[in-house]
């Protein structure tokens, strides 16, 4: 029987899929098994894609529906690792809020992003300057990889009380979501300054079973992470394969990710054997693919052994 795969919301970031029903519509007609609602999308869209009914909604991912902060911030830009409280509290509200409409509908996953050592949403001056360097071809530049060590140094002076902070806004996610049956699933990140790194969820979630929180494996976060020389990209699933819950799959191109899987360079033997126990996937593709590569996506994962 063929693995069940939801297709997410990112996708649906375009005109023409501006009510949400017709997104729901396409996925049903593309060969999709479900729906994941991604922090992109707006309220109206969520009850678009609720209404229409054409797929279930299988998973949502914090902090939708998008909403604007109080201060005039997206929510998407609240950091739950933050050390000062009232953003720590700020950002705990809007991921309980996208837990309440898992609950709602029945979905079983909230996939959550639990924050960063500094700002949410940014990404650390050398890391910056890193990326414009992977891009332009001089990565073996002496600059790039003093780059990286300054970015390592940088982190690791907030990151201890970053991951107390984090730790703490799970434990109330957990309780939150616990009544609702619902799993949270901590995604590893895009961003180096970003939480968890791979030995962090040992701390982090230290004594939870895996139906109240685990590991979410992004297969493109983790391939930019290492192309940067940043974090090996075995060492999630090497350290975290036990604890996994879901897994989000897209592919790369350069440092580009959120490709439809077969439309990039990742190799997908060792994401195969590390989350092929696993029952279902959610596609995190991008606005900019194309039909063919969102279509194409199934068959690909079935050839490497991922349906």
């Amino acid at each position: 029987m063929p693995k069940p795969l939801a297709l997410s919301t990112m996708y649906a970031q375009q005109d023409r899929f501006e009510n949400g029903a017709a997104f729901a519509r396409y996925a049903a007609e593309a060969g999709y098994d479900g729906i994941e609602i991604s922090h992109s999308t707006r309220a109206e869209k969520f009850e678009a894609v609720i209404a229409d009914g054409a797929l279930p909604v299988t998973s949502v991912h914090q902090p939708a529906p998008w909403a604007k902060h109080s201060d005039g911030r997206s929510n998407t830009k609240l950091n739950l690792a933050s050390t000062d409280e009232a953003e720590r509290r700020a950002a705990v509200g809007f991921a309980v809020e996208s837990i309440r409409w898992a609950g709602r509908i029945g979905a079983k996953r909230s996939i959550c992003h639990l924050g960063a050592v500094g700002d949410v949403g940014e990404q650390y001056d050398e890391e910056q300057r890193m990326r414009r360097m992977f891009d332009a071809g001089q990565a073996a530049l002496p600059e790039f990889a003093e780059r990286r060590a300054a970015a390592q140094a940088r982190r690791a002076v907030g990151a201890e009380a970053a991951v107390v902070a984090a730790r703490r806004s799970l434990l109330e996610l957990v309780a939150a979501a616990g009544p609702f049956g619902i799993t949270i699933g901590l995604e590893n990140r895009y961003h180096f300054h970003e939480l968890p790194h791979p030995r962090e969820y040992d701390v982090i979630l230290d004594g939870l079973s895996l139906e109240q929180a685990g590991y979410w494996h992004d297969t493109g976060h983790a391939e930019v992470l290492h192309r940067l020389g940043f974090i090996d990209r075995h060492e999630w699933l090497d350290h975290n394969g036990s604890r996994c819950v879901g897994a989000h799959l897209h592919d790369v191109l350069g440092i580009g990710d959120h490709r439809a899987p077969g439309d990039g360079d990742v190799d997908w033997a060792y994401i195969v054997a590390g989350v092929k126990r696993l029952p279902s996937y959610t596609l995190e593709i991008n606005q900019h693919q194309p039909d063919d590569a969102v279509r194409g996506a199934i068959g690909f994962l079935q050839g490497v052994g991922l349906r």
